[in-house]
């Protein structure tokens, strides 16, 4: 509708819509650090932001430990009854309360963690389920089939980080990613083929704060971008301006305009070849102004050359 209504004004826009980000944990993480910030943005206002890590995808060989790590951190954050904490926050409204129940309840036999509501306080615990090595099952679960804006936590393990490439690439792109990773390869393997609004390495959310980084969606969760200089680009026309003197316009005569002899049309030719544009850039990053004389001078050389040739009839 934004959109719509923009595009009849051509009036300029930037649509930031959210979608599900998704959170890779590679082995080598420190797991206690990264499951601090991971809950730190699932969790922020009882999940409901728009860049909350929504799904997770962790390395089998640590996943086990960082389910434990999960519901410990969860303890320590939040308390064993998170409805009690002053920290913890409550689903918005009654419609989103029944939207988010939904999603667990759908997926009740994968419950690892949490699962408790309370509907009369708008309560929701921290939730964490567990879909070991079944992405099909993942991938069709409720909780996957929509952003989450809530406080749970789906969790599936992977064996090689292209089982996650894949199963992200599949998607809509996100508004942004995260991935948690010392693996160089692996990180770069992560940021170079998957696509998304934004990307944190080993962190979660912290992006948004960022003024120096433009912030924004791609594909279905949005478009354009803004933050700090980003913004005051996105919204300003950016005018070019080209000043030309009249120096040197025999040469423009004898190769510019009409008609064009043979040797004009080869001139042209040879001149429009990719090459020279290259050669013209790498020599004018060379010209220094103790040699900028230099050039001038075989400009006009060129110039006396152009007006010897007998002129057309």
């Amino acid at each position: 509708l934004v959109a719509h209504a923009a595009a009849d004004h051509l009036t300029p826009i930037v649509l930031e819509l959210g979608g599900k980000s998704p959170c890779i944990v590679d082995k080598t993480a420190d797991l206690t650090v990264s499951v601090k910030r991971i809950l730190h943005g699932a969790l922020l206002n009882s999940g409901q932001t728009c860049v909350r890590p929504d799904f997770f995808l962790v390395n089998e060989e640590i996943a086990d430990a960082f389910l434990k790590e999960l519901k410990t951190q969860i303890i320590n954050f939040y308390g064993k009854d998170a409805q009690k904490s002053e920290w913890y926050g409550r689903i918005i409204n009654d419609n989103s309360f029944k939207r988010v129940m939904n999603l667990v309840e759908g997926s009740r036999d994968k419950l690892y963690y949490g699962g408790n509501s309370d509907a009369s306080d708008k309560y929701i615990e921290p939730t964490v389920f567990d879909f070991g090595h079944d992405f099909k099952a993942f991938g069709e679960a409720p909780v996957m089939l929509e952003e989450v804006f809530g406080p749970l936590l789906p969790v599936c393990r992977y064996s090689s980080i292209e089982e996650c490439i894949e199963f992200i690439r599949a998607g809509e792109k996100p508004l942004a990613l995260y991935c948690f990773t010392t693996d160089a390869t692996i990180r770069e393997e992560v940021l170079n083929r998957t696509y998304s609004g934004g990307a944190v390495i080993n962190d979660c959310c912290v992006h948004l704060s960022n003024g120096d980084i433009p912030f924004g969606g791609v594909g279905n969760s949005g478009m354009g971008n803004y933050h700090g200089k980003f913004s005051y680009d996105t919204f300003t026309h950016q005018k070019g301006v080209m000043h030309r003197g009249f120096m040197f316009n025999q040469m423009e005569d004898a190769l510019r305009y009409p008609p064009y002899e043979q040797w004009n049309q080869s001139a042209l030719g040879i001149l429009q070849m990719p090459i020279w544009s290259y050669l013209w850039d790498k020599a004018m990053s060379a010209v220094e102004v103790k040699n900028g004389a230099l050039l001038a001078m075989a400009l006009y050389i060129a110039k006396l050359k152009l007006q010897k040739r007998p002129s057309r009839i």
